[in-house]
């Protein structure tokens, strides 16, 4: 008997719900404007600065969302497939992304990778990690002299030497570990101290394999994915962005190439702050929660100290830890610098260790509601993060 009405009452939610995710593209298709989704907040902020009243841009995060792990939820992905446009990074940054432009492909939404043409940074490109690299092996090859000496001298000759070698990584890992800087002795040991193999392949700083998973497997990226906080690459989005826009509406392409030639001069000034500030600074290290920052690296001189990988989800083992803390007390450094987005557990750990004052580095990936209440932007946000440098380098 109630089979009737409980079959009604479903129908009229599932229509209510249908109306709601078309409301959008419908109020679109009255105004003129294009409806556009977008993912991490510089790519909602480059939109609205290049598409102006020509379009209605919506971003698909939350306030203080966190990019690598975010997922949208099902009303979500049904309202974007009624958008002209979703516009991602294409780079790694967004782990739903890739499942997410799959199904927006079959509604005929315009998939917009505002990344591409740009060259990620890898790992092994990161001047500090060559240093810190060779710095180890020099460490490793004195030790092992060092030892090799001790034991003839004091111990028990040869003998003792190869035995004491045996009973620490076994002979083979010693002769490896020669040869090979992050052999299957470092895997060994990271398994020990982390969450076994697949934690070591996880880890950002044990090899080429475990970067190109990154990400806490949410993306499929093969470097860096935080393009946006390089002005000179975020012009790059912002150009794919235009053209995007540009394809979509070109009785509009004046106005989208005349604010992007606004926003470009913005950026190119942005970026002569930045590198004026950073190499005018007394140091060029900053201790960071996670390493977000390898552009600045790249460009400006910057280096960062990383106490956890790319995705702030990769933690770092108990020897690298020890590392992080050793490097930060050599180099006096007072401060431990936090995302704003992201809650630090480890990183809390060094900062106490070290004595260090905590500082905010706003990665841009998502705004806070605080952010939105001040009508923050992109380019408000990257001078705060440069207020942080100047405290953090002098």
């Amino acid at each position: 008997m109630k089979i009737k009405p409980l079959l009604f009452i479903f129908v009229l939610i599932l229509f209510t719900f249908l109306v709601g995710c078309n409301s959008n593209n419908q109020t679109s298709e009255e105004n003129g404007k294009l409806t556009i989704y977008t993912t991490i907040f510089p790519l909602e902020d480059f939109t609205k600065k290049l598409g102006g009243d020509h379009i209605t841009v919506i971003s698909v995060y939350p306030p203080g969302a966190d990019a690598h792990t975010f997922e949208p939820s099902t009303k979500t992905m049904s309202e974007m497939a009624s958008a002209d446009a979703f516009i991602y990074t294409g780079v790694g940054a967004e782990g739903f992304a890739d499942k997410a432009k799959n199904v927006l492909e079959t509604e005929n939404v315009k998939i917009v990778a505002a990344g591409n043409g740009i060259k990620l940074l890898n790992e092994e490109d990161h001047d500090h990690e060559h240093d810190e690299d060779a710095h180890e092996e020099d460490h490793d090859h004195e030790h092992a002299e060092d030892a090799h000496e001790e034991d003839h001298d004091h111990e028990h000759g040869e003998d003792a030497h190869e035995e004491d070698h045996d009973h620490e990584h076994g002979e083979d890992a010693h002769e490896e570990d020669h040869d090979h800087e992050h052999g299957e002795d470092a895997h060994e040991e990271d398994h020990d101290h982390e969450h076994g193999e697949d934690a070591h392949e996880e880890d950002h700083e044990h090899g080429k394999d475990a970067h190109e998973d990154g990400h806490d497997d949410h993306t499929h990226t093969d470097g860096d994915p935080h393009v946006w906080l390089d002005p000179t690459l975020a012009v790059v989005l912002a150009e794919n962005i235009k053209n995007a826009l540009i394809e979509l509406k070109p009785e509009a392409t004046e106005d989208f190439e005349k604010n992007f030639t606004s926003l470009k001069e913005e950026l190119e000034k942005l970026d002569a702050e930045y590198k004026e500030t950073i190499e005018s600074a007394e140091t060029n290290k900053i201790l960071v929660s996670h390493a977000a920052y390898g552009y600045w690296e790249k460009q400006y001189g910057l280096e960062q100290i990383s106490v956890t990988g790319l995705s702030p989800t990769q933690e770092p083992s108990q020897k690298q830890l020890t590392k992080i803390i050793e490097t930060a007390k050599s180099n006096n450094i007072q401060y431990v610098i936090f995302d704003q987005n992201i809650s630090g557990k480890i990183a809390d750990v060094v900062k106490n260790e070290i004595k260090a004052e905590a500082l905010t580095l706003h990665n841009l990936e998502a705004v806070t509601d605080n952010d939105i209440a001040k009508d923050a932007d992109y380019f408000s946000l990257m001078r705060q993060n440069l207020e942080t440098l100047k405290k953090a380098l002098n």
